[in-house]
């Protein structure tokens, strides 16, 4: 496994990279080898039980999605539609009630380093430093001590937390606090880092600067990365493509391709920006209104 370390010192060398399990990551937007694509979900349906009740309750229902090697993609439906859902799936937190998801061909089986998972709430440890709180995964794995603290400190100074390093999580911004949990899931190396509408509590001003900075680690590392929001603007900004989910019980109504030019600078500015952010819209506020729903916001 190439740690993440390696691909700062060298970034030629994104595009073929080692990933944990000795996969190879792939450029963004590609598929692994054969076209076969990083996550494959199939036919995915979840159902829990009201707890009062006992009746069934369903989040998803046929959900079937190829998540290619090295992209982007942006998940976006109105509240309620099963996106939160969809990544404890991805992520191993829960299992399916009906479908499979594949990660590289093979069936998923509970959580992994190869997924690195970020959540609204950040759920650092509030009595250890920035860095202890990044090197805390790498600790559980027993990496060596030099190693873990090299590790650490890429990552740190990829999430743009240098200078901060031996502050506690009280004493940072919520914006820096969600670097720190970036960061904490970057030190594992991960080869596909799922999002949870991480920035959803966050101000205009506060957030934009860290969508820039999580397209540009994307770009560094080359991982690949499924991001869930509810905000049609922020999945159009990051999105290299947008899975448009529908009311619940969630379904994919349909994948918008997105070309922007360049990702980290003046893709708000881009002509076509308006015209794919007027799609998503489209799309969301046809199936919120065929269900009688409000859809999401539209930025």
């Amino acid at each position: 496994m190439i740690s993440i370390r390696n691909v700062l010192s060298s970034p030629q060398s994104v595009a073929t990279s080692a990933a944990p399990g000795g996969r190879r990551r792939g450029e963004a937007g590609t598929t692994t080898s054969g076209g076969q694509p990083k996550l494959r979900i199939q036919g995915i349906g979840k159902e829990f039980r009201l707890p009062r009740t006992g009746r069934p309750f369903t989040a998803l229902d046929g959900v079937t999605l190829d998540v290619r090697a090295g992209e982007f993609l942006t998940v976006v439906g109105p509240s309620g539609c099963g996106t939160s859902t969809l990544l404890d799936l991805l992520a191993g937190l829960t299992a399916p009630t009906a479908g499979r998801v594949l990660l590289d061909g093979e069936p998923l089986d509970g959580p992994g380093l190869e997924r690195g998972v970020v959540l609204q709430q950040y759920a650092l440890f509030p009595w250890r430093t920035v860095r202890s709180n990044v090197e805390f995964a790498l600790r559980a794995a027993a990496v060596p001590k030099r190693e873990r603290a090299e590790r650490a400190r890429a990552c740190l100074d990829l999430a743009g937390l240098t200078g901060v390093e031996d502050r506690h999580p009280h004493e940072l911004s919520a914006g820096m606090r969600r670097r720190v949990a970036i960061a904490r899931n970057l030190a594992s190396d991960p080869d596909v880092l799922l999002l949870d509408d991480p920035f959803a509590t966050l101000d205009a001003r506060t957030r934009e600067p860290l969508q820039e900075d999580l397209l540009r680690i994307w770009r560094r590392t080359g991982m690949t990365v499924v991001f869930a929001t509810h905000d049609i603007e922020e999945a159009v900004c990051l999105g290299q493509r947008v899975a448009v989910m529908t009311p619940r019980p969630g379904r994919v109504e349909r994948v918008v391709e997105v070309e922007l030019g360049s990702r980290e600078a003046g893709r708000r500015a881009d002509p076509r920006f308006g015209a794919y952010r007027r799609e998503v819209w489209a799309l969301l506020r046809g199936e919120a209104a065929a269900a009688g729903e409000e859809a999401v916001s539209v930025g």
